[in-house]
């Protein structure tokens, strides 16, 4: 099996390279493409997935990742779900008939900095200074409800001993190499993680 990830910015490529080797089997691969940030991988996502439809072999599926934000989650799940429709690509929310798909579109709620306080094991251990029960506390119980995700990461930082300004690629990278998928707290995590999983049955 390959993956094919399209995601909106070079820190969630950086995640991902650490993150995917401990999801995926030995025998897969999987190749990243960042865009520069959710307005331009919207805007090329439906050329790109008929570029997609023109070629791709049986086994390759397409991953599709982007941030919330803001955004209405069910209607962004949908604009997703209508760009691959139209390219004439299956996904898991629409399979072909003997259940398998092409796609696979997931969000991470709000930010994918959510996924890294789904993870305080990893946090602790990437920036020591980081409390380990730091998600016993009420703002931190929940990674997909922090607002401000990557503000608030960057002040538990500061707070650590870790002056700022804070660079994103080179966080997501000291913490994502410390993760483990099937610990994470993140709702929205999990729901990447088990997609994932579901393309290598």
């Amino acid at each position: 099996m390959h993956f094919e990830i399209l995601l909106e910015e070079e820190s969630a490529r950086v995640a991902l390279e650490n993150i995917l080797p401990n999801i995926i089997r030995n025998e897969d691969s999987f190749g990243i493409h960042p865009y520069n940030g959710k307005k331009d991988i919207l805007n090329k996502l439906p050329q790109r997935l008929r570029g997609y439809k023109k070629w791709i072999p049986p086994d390759y599926t397409i991953v599709v990742l982007v941030d919330r934000d803001r955004d209405d989650c069910i209607l962004l799940k949908r604009k997703l779900e209508e760009i691959a429709r139209e390219a004439g690509l299956s996904t898991k929310s629409s399979p072909r008939y003997d259940g398998t798909f092409q796609v696979l579109n997931r969000i991470a709620i709000e930010e994918l900095e959510a996924w890294f306080f789904g993870d305080i094991e990893a946090l602790a251990a990437a920036y020591p200074g980081i409390p380990p029960t730091l998600d016993t506390r009420e703002k931190y119980r929940d990674p997909d409800a922090i607002a401000d995700t990557w503000e608030a990461l960057e002040h538990v930082l500061q707070q650590a001993g870790y002056p700022g300004p804070q660079q994103k690629t080179k966080v997501a990278s000291n913490i994502s190499r410390k993760m483990i998928p099937a610990r994470n707290r993140s709702k929205s995590f999990q729901s990447f993680y088990t997609g994932i999983q579901a393309c290598m049955r």
